[in-house]
């Protein structure tokens, strides 16, 4: 799997897990200490997260670290 490839799953991953909890990207966002922009990037995979930035959006969505990991096949 190539990087692109990878960030795409984790950003579909990412939407997925955040819309399951109906938490809109604004919310999340700041949750986080980010803009709504910079998690509109994420969420699209047009930016590749730092494993600091995937932590944080991990505890914001209340969800273990790992799970932003766990791809459909």
């Amino acid at each position: 799997m190539d990087k692109k490839s990878l960030q795409i799953l984790i950003s579909k991953r990412i939407k997925q897990i955040r819309e399951e909890k109906n938490i809109s990207q604004s919310d999340l966002g700041a949750m986080c200490n980010f803009e709504k922009s910079n998690m509109s990037r994420i969420e699209s995979g047009r930016i590749s997260p730092s494993l600091i930035t995937l932590y944080k959006i991990s505890k914001a969505l209340n969800i273990e670290f790992y799970e932003l990991f766990k791809f459909d096949k």
